[in-house]
């Protein structure tokens, strides 16, 4: 097969440079290819003392930047490159993805769009503004903007990958699946492409996946691999029925993981004691009842119902949903920051006017989920830690705690391999002991919120679903709409690892703990479960 020839925006950077410049051009493009970041700037501060205007040197120096993670200095040194060749779509392409990594998502955005215009069969300009627009939960653009890619490099891995996640995101699932085949046809043993398969639920796998699956085990030793592989090749078990295979596959991935992790159950409890400590009762919060009243924080583990419950919510039309919003977590860190004083331990130095000015700052980082819906719900999957700090900044807001039975609930989570997060997931020990901080702290929080907290327990919804949502949304202060029922028609971005379940009627087939047996002894006991 020939090799895939350079696209013409890659070629003759060196132009007009001496032989001695053009070997030193050389050199620096090979240490960043090589992430020598020292190395490479010598050699350019080389090229340039040999000719001062070169644009592909300061380029090369910008790429310097973000390799060092220095993004201000990257945008800084890429735009005096464009000042000097403002049509050159390869240096907009770079200052596009610096300035994402800098913050700066709208003029990063724009760059990247005018590269591609400026060079429409370049692909990873292409890919790149793609990436970027899924990162911004734009997914249907992204599609877009991805398959022009694919059109111009059908073999652009990267690509195919986002692409997949998009529209998993969007509940197209079998296109989704296709395209993950279509990389495991190019590299078999893609650890991305076997996990973005396994999390379509939907998706089921057969013996040949089997095969592939432990071929591909066989021939890498990288971990992050093996864990992916693992965790595929479990799932591979399960839809065959293979329950202790799958969850000897389980075991061997989950504790590859869990050494990656410097996660301590010990450190995790002593922060729920101080929680407790200081939330024991409820803390003079906001003095305006109201303020809040348009959010509602759902709190949860992960695998617990959670993005179904946000689904149906947001079948609502007066609700968004917002999904895993970071806000609530930012304002706090930010005044244990002015305070120099962690959270929890300020929270009762606080003064109703203190937690005023934090709910006003929470609603308006998160103003423009209201754009056109009054109402939207917040599931950071740390919400069940700060209810109490969330009630007092925003009084008027609604709590639901999505609960899930403890065996199914912390099973489930140990046979997912999440993006990132989630430490405690990994070993079952941890997973228990995690569970119990959320239990405990769950239940202070109703005891002491009795109006604003409302327990969504799964099980109930799949036993009477209408009752259940007509409950869910009663103690929203909604008038009950039957799109809340067929939550699986809405058209919505949903980017967990539950986005292809919630675009299926509800199931009654979810629970697991039961077809694994014994295996899960050790679990049951540590829950306290018969």
């Amino acid at each position: 097969m020939a090799a895939k020839q350079a696209h013409p925006l890659m070629r003759d950077r060196a132009a007009g440079l001496s032989p001695a410049a053009t070997r030193l051009l050389e050199q620096a493009a090979a240490a960043i290819a090589g992430k020598q970041s020292d190395a490479a700037e010598t050699a350019l501060v080389g090229v340039l003392a040999l000719a001062p205007g070169n644009v592909e040197a300061r380029r090369l120096l910008g790429l310097v930047g973000q390799l060092r993670g220095d993004y201000a200095e990257a945008v800084a040194t890429l735009r005096q490159a464009l000042a000097l060749s403002p049509d050159d779509a390869l240096i907009l392409m770079n200052l596009g993805t610096s300035l994402y990594a800098g913050g700066e998502f709208e003029e990063a955005l724009a760059a990247l769009q005018r590269a591609c215009d400026l060079a429409t069969d370049f692909a990873p300009a292409w890919f790149n503004l793609g990436k970027m627009l899924k990162m911004q939960g734009r997914p249907a653009e992204a599609i877009t903007a991805l398959q022009r890619a694919l059109d111009l490099d059908p073999d652009h891995v990267p690509a195919r990958i986002v692409l997949a996640e998009a529209q998993t995101s969007l509940g197209a699932v079998a296109p989704a699946a296709a395209n993950y085949r279509g990389v495991l046809q190019l590299q078999p043993g893609h650890p991305d492409a076997w996990t973005g398969l396994s999390n379509l639920k939907t998706e089921r796998f057969g013996e040949a996946d089997i095969t592939r699956l432990r071929h591909a085990l066989q021939l890498t030793q990288a971990t992050h691999a093996r864990i992916a592989l693992g965790f595929a090749l479990a799932k591979a078990h399960e839809d065959r029925g293979e329950y202790h295979e799958a969850f000897r596959a389980l075991g061997k991935a989950n504790a590859l993981k869990r050494r990656q992790l410097n996660w301590s159950a010990a450190a995790a409890r002593t922060q729920a004691d101080a929680i407790l400590a200081a939330f024991a009762a409820p803390l003079s919060g906001a003095a305006d009842m109201q303020q809040g009243e348009q959010v509602i924080f759902l709190v949860c583990l992960p695998r617990s119902g959670s993005t179904l419950a946000e689904q149906i919510l947001a079948s609502h039309p007066q609700i968004e949903g917002a999904a895993e919003l970071p806000d609530l977590q930012q304002v706090l860190d930010e005044e244990s920051a002015r305070r120099k004083c962690p959270f929890p331990l300020w929270a009762n130095a606080a003064a109703p006017e203190d937690w005023a000015r934090l709910g006003r700052d929470y609603l308006a980082r998160t103003e423009h989920w209201r754009r056109n819906k009054p109402r939207f719900t917040d599931k950071n999957l740390l919400n069940w830690r700060l209810v109490g700090a969330a009630m007092a900044m925003l009084p008027g807001a609604r709590v639901v705690n999505c609960r899930r039975d403890a065996l199914e609930n912390c099973f489930g989570c140990y046979r997912q391999l999440f993006a990132s997060g989630n430490e405690f997931s990994y070993d079952l020990d941890d997973m228990a002991s995690y569970w119990h901080d959320y239990d405990r702290l769950s239940r202070h929080w109703q005891r002491l919120f009795p109006q604003s907290f409302f327990e969504h327990v799964y099980e109930s919804l799949q036993a009477d679903p209408e009752a259940q949502v007509r409950r869910l949304l009663a103690f929203c202060g909604l008038e009950y709409d039957p799109a809340c029922l067929e939550f699986h028609r809405t058209q919505r971005a949903v980017n967990t690892a539950s986005a292809s379940q919630v675009r299926q009627p509800l199931r009654q087939d979810t629970a697991r703990s039961a077809l694994y047996g014994n295996d899960l002894d050790r679990l049951r006991a540590l829950l306290g479960v018969a």
